[in-house]
């Protein structure tokens, strides 16, 4: 055998060597291998009674015992007031929310806007508007129907959902319902107090048996069961709180102890007037003005919002305020939405004594008006009632933080909406596929790889290699 007949044999050679050798390695320790999970995706519409947000969520395809591990894409606050303000231009409601549908649509994925659940949830604001309220849902609803998304609808939420959404946010966030995917042992979950426009909500598990199923909800989060009281005050938000401290005067100048001192503003009947949660003493014209003066007096605002509640109780019975049904609270509180506004703006965010609390609103609240108009003075009104309710508000005050965030995610009734939403969508199936260890398959690739060289180089010479 000649030379030239020696070396394409030996060539061909090594090409089935090499050849067999990385056939070897490919189907060595071939594994199953899940292929990581499809994201989906959510749009809340939070429709409060001061303001409109559109907060957008994510989540593995795959869950955790029935249960999302939903995330905070983004949120976008819609320019304007709440929708509840719409009631007399309700287009002008559904046009509001374009700006941020716009904004969620460059976020989300062509492919799944259209498998993407859409929500808006309106709470105590349009709770209050009544007949006018089914017009700006229909209008808003029509807005929301023109992008391309699985449109679920617009309603208004329940005092009770909204509350126990908000109490699901708070423990997700703070990790007491799952914890990288695990369920944490022996973590006891915390009470939620949200304080907002029109309305004030309390939540949390109680030790004892509720015993008014109207205060009681049910959820199945994580494979784990949870039994709420939930309550939500109507009225007893912080603008409407306000309105009720002024609505009780029949005079046309009011003097009026929770203003700063020096504090002047002429308000219309009609607008005092236009909420459920003011009774006004006669038939006023809508057009009658009257005059409010500040005379930042705290002892004597504390008294006036203190007659705002009522803490009697039936006999045999425990309850919050207002005859309402309340078992004996329990462990720590987390408060957030307007309770830590107001103490963030007074700086008692550091769990400071309740002494210590009431030393310094009653010093803010006895600023004259020139010492706080750069400043957002309504926040005064909102805390003097933590001095004036007595024990109801003392067992609060257990309250282990006050945030609006966590986690990076806004706090409030949307997320703990959307992770509940999760437990109605079906699981997905991981895809998986035949899978190799790197080294292996690196090692595969590169006698394949020696095998193809090794055979062009003998064709190569088998062509073009001449012999004397």
């Amino acid at each position: 055998m000649d030379y030239k007949a020696k070396a394409v044999a030996g060539l061909l050679a090594a090409t089935c060597v090499f050849s067999i050798i990385a056939l070897i390695l490919s189907v060595v320790n071939v594994k199953d291998v899940f292929l990581p999970p499809s994201t989906k995706y959510g749009l809340v519409f939070d429709a409060g009674s001061t303001h409109t947000a559109l907060y957008i969520y994510q989540w593995p395809a795959d869950k955790e015992n029935g249960t999302g591990i939903v995330s905070q894409v983004e949120a976008c606050t819609v320019s304007g007031p709440g929708i509840s303000s719409y009631a007399d231009n309700a287009t002008g409601a559904g046009a509001s929310l374009k700006h941020c549908l716009d904004k969620a649509m460059k976020i989300i994925p062509a492919e799944q806007q259209r498998e993407t659940p859409t929500y808006l949830g309106a709470t105590a604001g349009m709770r209050l508007l009544s007949t006018k309220a089914e017009q700006v849902l229909a209008e808003v609803a029509k807005a929301i129907g023109e992008y391309p998304v699985d449109f679920r609808g617009a309603r208004i939420l329940t005092g009770n959902e909204e509350g126990s959404f908000g109490w699901i946010t708070v423990n997700y966030l703070l990790e007491t319902l799952v914890k990288k995917w695990e369920h944490p042992q022996d973590t006891e979950v915390l009470g939620a107090l949200d304080l907002g426009g029109a309305s004030t909500q309390i939540t949390f598990q109680p030790e004892v048996t509720i015993e008014d199923k109207n205060t009681s909800v049910f959820f199945r989060l994580y494979g784990t069961n949870y039994s709420l009281y939930t309550h939500s005050y109507l009225c007893y938000g912080q603008t409407q709180a306000l309105k009720m401290l002024l609505g009780s005067p029949s005079l046309q100048q009011i003097s009026h102890p929770c203003y700063p001192k020096g504090y002047r503003e002429n308000i219309t009947t009609a607008d005092l007037y236009n909420s459920p949660c003011v009774r006004a003493p006669s038939t006023p014209s809508p057009a009658q003005v009257l005059t409010v003066m500040g005379t930042g007096d705290a002892a004597a605002c504390t008294t006036a919002i203190q007659k705002l509640f009522n803490f009697s109780c039936g006999a045999n019975r425990t309850c919050g305020f207002n005859g309402v049904y309340q078992p004996p609270v329990r462990g720590q509180f987390f408060a957030f939405a307007g309770f830590y506004y107001t103490f963030h703006f007074l700086n008692l965010t550091s769990k400071q004594s309740l002494n210590d609390i009431n030393s310094t609103i009653q010093t803010f609240c006895q600023k004259n008006w020139t010492e706080v108009r750069a400043l957002s003075w309504e926040r005064c009104l909102s805390v003097p009632c933590t001095e004036a309710t007595g024990d109801w508000e003392r067992h609060f005050w257990m309250i282990s933080a006050f945030s609006p965030q966590a986690a990076n995610t806004d706090i409030g009734w949307t997320l703990g909406f959307m992770l509940n939403f999760t437990n109605m969508i079906p699981t997905e199936a991981l895809e998986h596929v035949k899978g190799h260890q790197p080294g292996l398959w690196a090692g595969a690739i590169s006698f394949i790889v020696l095998a193809i060289v090794a055979g062009l180089v003998a064709v190569f010479l088998q062509c073009f290699w001449k012999t004397k």
